[in-house]
């Protein structure tokens, strides 16, 4: 099986980046692992013009928006794991779901009912891992990582991807002394990986 990990974060040694390369650790001996930093990807925002709808391609000269998009296709599972910046996912990524909207959903033209959106990428599975700074329950409020989560959910069920797992990383500014906690939920989600 083919997992897709898109690190949303910045942060090379960061609690998203810890936690994922702990996930890849524990699922790359039985899959095809890869890993994008969505960060280093030069990609040019969104410019609204349309012409990617109802189902071409981004028009905009090819980047890594359009690199990204053939390997969420041929995954089988996409995992992100995106820290939370004012209740939403950091802007790189936010650009890559931007660029990419017909890959998720395809908005068919109907007499009764203009553009009817159809799911795309029904039978792939997907998995949220969303460090946050503040401590439960505050993280659960829509300025933290419940805004944060509630998007990456609308992106992915637009798209069809059934969601296996959510695993909210609170109060991730002490994360050393939360560290080990986490990391078993991590084994956990990898042993569900493995059973898929």
């Amino acid at each position: 099986m083919k997992i897709l990990i898109l690190n949303g974060s910045p942060r090379r040694k960061g609690v998203t980046s810890t936690l994922l390369d702990a996930l890849a650790a524990g699922i790359v001996e039985k899959h095809d692992v890869e890993i994008v930093r969505v960060h280093d990807l030069n990609m040019k925002p969104c410019i609204g013009c349309l012409k990617c709808r109802p189902d071409k391609t981004c028009i905009l000269p090819r980047d890594g928006a359009h690199e990204l998009a053939e390997a969420v296709k041929k995954s089988d599972i996409l995992v992100i794991g995106s820290p939370v910046y004012w209740g939403n996912m950091p802007g790189p990524l936010k650009v890559f779901f931007d660029r990419n909207v017909p890959l998720f959903e395809y908005c068919e033209a109907d007499k009764a009912i203009r553009h009817v959106p159809k799911p795309q990428l029904k039978g792939k599975a997907g998995i949220l891992i969303v460090p946050v700074g503040s401590p439960f329950p505050y993280c659960l409020l829509p300025s933290q990582c419940g805004g944060a989560i509630r998007s990456l959910k609308t992106i992915l069920k637009a798209g069809g991807i059934r969601i296996l797992s959510v695993l909210r990383a609170s109060d991730s500014f002490n994360f050393d002394r939360k560290k080990d906690h986490y990391l078993r939920r991590v084994r956990r989600i990898a042993d569900l990986i493995c059973t898929e």
